[in-house]
């Protein structure tokens, strides 16, 4: 008899937790503040995206492509050098 009556105080609890919890995120005060929230975070950080400095890009021109058609000598890179035993 006590097995039972603990086993149902058990289900009513987390039954009453499930319905306070679904209660208060349904709520219309929540739906507001999550909604302030949000919008506070899009203004912050539309304010920060416009403080951003933007740098000139230094990148123009760093890669040197080799044709091999036009160059019949096979030129012998340093690299192979340190793979290469002496």
């Amino acid at each position: 008899m006590l097995k039972e009556i603990k086993v149902l105080l058990y289900i009513f609890t987390i039954l009453v937790f499930f319905f306070l919890c679904l209660k208060y995120y349904l709520s219309d005060a929540f739906e507001k503040k999550i909604y302030r929230t949000h919008n506070n975070h899009q203004k912050i950080i539309t304010e920060f995206s416009e403080n951003l400095k933007i740098f000139k890009s230094d990148t123009d021109g760093i890669i040197e492509y080799i044709d091999n058609e036009k160059n019949d000598s096979k030129k012998k890179f340093q690299f192979w050098k340190l793979i290469e035993n002496d």
